[in-house]
């Protein structure tokens, strides 16, 4: 675990259809650290691997904990013992299915239903673990584009170092880059009837994973943990 960038906490599907269809789509599996041969679709206004650029190096996720450096004086030893030990504390989380939604400009799948237990569980991750996380930078500060944030998101990136937590948190998994209105339409065209039986479904949130940045900008799964509380 040692020896990389930045950490995150992120939701990734347990093993199963939701989950390979994500690595491959992106073609990046970060469990296994290794890239995936992507589908060939027909239809998509780009090619597969134009549209996923931008989102390949993360690996198929939600972000729960956005990437950080850690702290001076922490270690990622500590960090994952109290990842161990919060994970304890959380119960999984049942949300009624996922939907293909339009998010930013870019592709992503977002929960359908309530979301009420997603935000709280993530907001308890955000606070539980932020001790480990040093104080972003100017420059970091920048790259998220605060003069665009409401006034409400100026202050949580201010304080949690990432705008869109607590009551501004929303849950997604990324699939693509920024897309122009017609293509947005036409990748959604094709991967609807792909996606369909495998989102339309209750899905449990059981576990969430610690990622890794490495030197090449990847971000690799480094470990799962059980949600038991």
């Amino acid at each position: 675990m040692e020896g990389y960038r930045r950490y995150a906490i992120y939701y990734a599907p347990d093993e199963g259809a939701l989950g390979d269809f994500g690595k491959a789509w992106l073609g990046w599996d970060a469990e296994a650290g290794a890239t995936r041969a992507q589908p060939r679709l027909r239809g998509l206004p780009r090619p597969v691997e134009d549209l996923t650029a931008t989102p390949r190096k993360y690996g198929f996720h939600a972000t729960v904990k956005a990437p950080f450096r850690l702290a001076e004086g922490s270690d990622i030893g500590i960090l994952h013992a109290s990842a161990v030990a919060l994970s304890g504390q959380l119960r999984p989380v049942l949300i009624e299915g996922l939907r293909l939604s339009l998010v930013g400009g870019f592709l992503a799948l977002t929960p359908r239903g309530d979301t009420r237990r997603l935000i709280e569980m993530a907001g308890n991750v955000v606070k539980a673990l932020d001790g480990f996380r040093a104080a972003p930078t100017a420059a970091e500060l920048a790259r998220r584009d605060p003069d665009r944030l409401s006034t409400r998101q100026r202050k949580l990136l201010e304080k949690w170092g990432y705008p869109y937590v607590m009551e501004e948190y929303r849950f997604h998994m990324t699939l693509t880059g920024p897309l122009k209105a017609a293509e947005a339409e036409a990748t959604r065209v094709v991967l609807g009837p792909v996606l369909e039986p495998l989102i339309d479904r209750p899905i449990r949130i059981r576990s969430l994973c610690l990622f890794g940045e490495a030197k090449d900008g990847r971000f690799h799964n480094l470990h799962r943990y059980s949600l038991s509380g």
